[in-house]
């Protein structure tokens, strides 16, 4: 029984979600300029640097972690 109450509850309260406004002005100026293009790139540049400095991190970490613990 919590558990559909608690179901019900969620989904009650994503209904507010659809009455909100869906005009955001800076997005459409950006759009409308065609800079959103601008926006998104430098976004996924960001990102992509993100998940290249996470990945040689993870690499030099497995190596010190194999010097310092080797297999018995």
């Amino acid at each position: 029984m919590k558990k559909i109450l608690f179901s019900l509850i969620l989904m009650l309260a994503g209904l507010q979600l659809f009455a909100q406004d869906n005009g955001v002005e800076m997005a459409d100026k950006l759009r409308s300029d065609g800079k959103i293009y601008v926006v998104v790139t430098c976004i996924v540049i960001i990102l992509v640097g993100l998940l290249a400095y996470l990945f040689s991190i993870d690499k030099r970490l497995k190596k010190i972690e194999k010097d310092n613990f080797p297999k018995n």
